[in-house]
């Protein structure tokens, strides 16, 4: 994938990459990706492969997703600071406010890279819960799994507008305006095939 979404001005990501174990059913599905990604086919990557299991696929794209938005927002960490960006924003309509439902109950404001930093801590917390992202081969998913994915997906998504509202111009100014693009139409793709999202009004709303 390293043609299709790397970035070329710094390859630095936001923390270190999550990869799916060697040898398990995720690996294998991570290779598929991997295949139709480098093939320039989006729609045939985020399709689920026949016979495959939703959950796996959900789990197994859930990395890539978190690791692309790690290596995105790792371009602009040196731009999107406390004071240039003392609000998770994308707009004025739009402010983002962090909970997490354990520790932190009820929403909060903080800046954005603070947001992304506490998005990214919860959502590797949930990554590296078995009980959650089982790692062993037939091991079960728990029954609100797809729940669970669609939070993540709806907090990622808050990355990408923040990014598009507030750096966009930066983005443009370090010639990554392709890359970024391309890793947000393959998640917008992914989320609308999954089921992750909803298009009403001609606005995207995420579940």
């Amino acid at each position: 994938m390293s043609s299709l979404f790397g970035l070329g001005r710094n390859q630095r990501t936001f923390r270190p990459k999550k990869s799916a174990p060697s040898g398990s059913k995720g690996a294998q599905l991570r290779k598929h990706i991997d295949a139709t990604l480098g093939s320039g086919n989006l729609r045939e990557a985020v399709r689920l492969p026949p016979g495959e299991d939703l959950n796996e696929w959900l789990a197994v794209n859930t990395v890539d997703f978190f690791n692309q938005v790690n290596l995105l927002f790792g371009t602009l960490t040196e731009f999107c600071t406390p004071e240039n960006c003392s609000t998770m924003s994308a707009g004025p309509k739009y402010e983002y406010r962090w909970a997490d439902g354990v520790q932190i109950k009820k929403p909060i404001e903080v800046s954005a890279p603070k947001y992304v930093e506490y998005l990214m801590d919860w959502i590797e917390a949930q990554l590296d819960d078995e009980s959650i992202f089982p790692q062993r081969l037939g091991a079960p998913f728990p029954p609100n799994f797809k729940e669970v994915v669609k939070t993540i997906f709806k907090r990622l998504f808050r990355v990408y507008a923040h990014i598009y509202h507030s750096h966009f111009q930066k983005i443009v100014s370090l010639k990554e305006e392709a890359h970024l693009n391309t890793c947000f139409k393959h998640f917008i793709l992914f989320t609308h095939v999954s089921s992750l999202l909803h298009i009403s009004n001609n606005f995207i709303l995420l579940c």
